[in-house]
C-alpha cells in the first residue's frame, strides 16, 4: 500500500489541439489520481503532476460549424453552459462554452471537466493542484523536466 513517503510524482506534457474536451478530461482526471499507476491507493495522492498545452485549441463533439477565430468550432459549443451563482437573489449567471473561449478563459472550460471527474473532498482538491493548464504552445515547467505524455494514455 503506498503512502506519502513512498510516492514519487513524475510530471506529464499533453498538447490539447484538436483534442475532445470530455475525453482528454477523463484521462487526465485519472493520472492526476494515479490510477494508471499499480501503486494506486485510493486514499492517498499517489498521481502525476500534468501540464496541458493549448488549452484554446480543443474541441467538443457535435456538428462542426464555421468561426472566425476557433478552428474546431462545434454546435455544442454553443449549447454547453456553466452556471455560477453569486449567492444573492437573482444571481445566476450562464456562460456558454463559446463565451468562455471567446474571452480567453479556455483553461477554465478543461479545468471544469477535469474537476467535476475528480473525488469531490480534500484529496480531490489537492489533485486538482498538480493540473497547470496554459493557451499557448509553451509552460514554464521546463525544470520539473517533464516527459511526453504516454501513448496508452491518449484518448
Amino acid at each position: 500500500m503506498a503512502n506519502a513517503k513512498t510516492v514519487d510524482p513524475q510530471w506529464l506534457v499533453v498538447d490539447a489541439d484538436n483534442m475532445i474536451v470530455g475525453r482528454l478530461a477523463t484521462k487526465i482526471a485519472t493520472v492526476l489520481m494515479g490510477k494508471h499507476k499499480p501503486t494506486y491507493t485510493a486514499h492517498v495522492d499517489t498521481g502525476d503532476y500534468v501540464v496541458v498545452v493549448n488549452c484554446d485549441k480543443i474541441k467538443f463533439t457535435g456538428k462542426e460549424l464555421a468561426h472566425d477565430s476557433h478552428p474546431y468550432f462545434s454546435r455544442k459549443m454553443q449549447e454547453k453552459s456553466y452556471a455560477k451563482y453569486s449567492g444573492y437573489p437573482s444571481g445566476l449567471k450562464n456562460v456558454t462554452a463559446e463565451q468562455k473561449l471567446e474571452r480567453g478563459q479556455a483553461t477554465q472550460v478543461l479545468s471544469e471537466a477535469v474537476r467535476r471527474m475528480l473525488p469531490k473532498n480534500k484529496l480531490g482538491r489537492q489533485m486538482l493542484k498538480k493540473l497547470k493548464l496554459y493557451s499557448g504552445p509553451t509552460h514554464d515547467h521546463q525544470a520539473q523536466q517533464p516527459q511526453e505524455w504516454p501513448e496508452y494514455l491518449l484518448p
